[in-house]
């Protein structure tokens, strides 16, 4: 029990990658006061925890409805999360990639807006982590217990990361962009350990299908 508790927080946490969102963050409110930097961060972790409680709640019942094998998509989210785990390893990693799309549009976006993009969706609420929490309750392989156990892990993983950008300047100043990227590359590779694991296994249920 203790052991798949701690796998779930992991991959949670890699998908989800709280230090990592640490720069974006900074980059994103520099100019701010101290309460709109606060404000910000709320709302951007509320609006990244309301979109993967849906993807808990109907992600599976909408896989269903359009008759996708669980199997099937598990393989896919296994690909995605593979390939999500490689960008983190050789791309430019986070803060570089998500920091360079938006800068440009700081000066011009309201509180609530910046809270949606970059720092809600891509960078908390990313689509490996969408892809990762659908496979992590799956209604044919965990009970119900189970699911809620796994999205109180997912909750705790994003209060997490609410605490890490309140506290950002602080921790800026110990692990800077390098001790950022670092971090990141490190949870991306035991990330691409997982979505082999859960890319072949969905191969393997898939043929037991047929």
């Amino acid at each position: 029990m203790l052991t798949a508790l701690v796998t779930q927080f992991v991959l949670i946490w890699a998908v989800i990658d709280p230090i990592g969102s640490v720069p974006v963050y900074l980059s994103q409110t520099q100019r701010l006061t101290a309460q709109q930097q606060r404000i910000v961060a709320l709302k951007a972790v509320a609006i990244a925890t309301g979109v993967l409680l849906f993807f808990v709640i109907v992600g599976q019942v909408l896989l269903e409805a359009m008759q996708i094998p669980l199997p099937a998509f598990q393989a896919a989210g296994g690909l995605v999360l593979l390939l999500f785990a490689l960008t983190m390893i050789f791309g430019e990693g986070k803060v570089d990639h998500e920091c360079k799309i938006s800068k440009e549009e700081v000066a011009h976006s309201e509180l609530g807006s910046l809270a949606v993009y970059p720092l809600a969706i891509p960078s908390i609420a990313s689509p490996g982590a969408m892809m990762a929490i659908v496979m992590l309750t799956d209604n044919n392989r965990y009970a119900l217990s189970e699911q809620i156990i796994t999205t109180l892990v997912m909750i705790s993983v994003l209060m997490i990361t609410l605490l890490l950008l309140l506290g950002a300047n602080k921790i800026q100043r110990y692990i800077g962009n390098v001790g950022a990227a670092i971090i990141s590359r490190v949870m991306g590779l035991i990330l691409a350990a997982v979505a082999v694991n859960n890319l072949l296994m969905g191969i393997k249920d898939f043929y037991l299908l047929t």
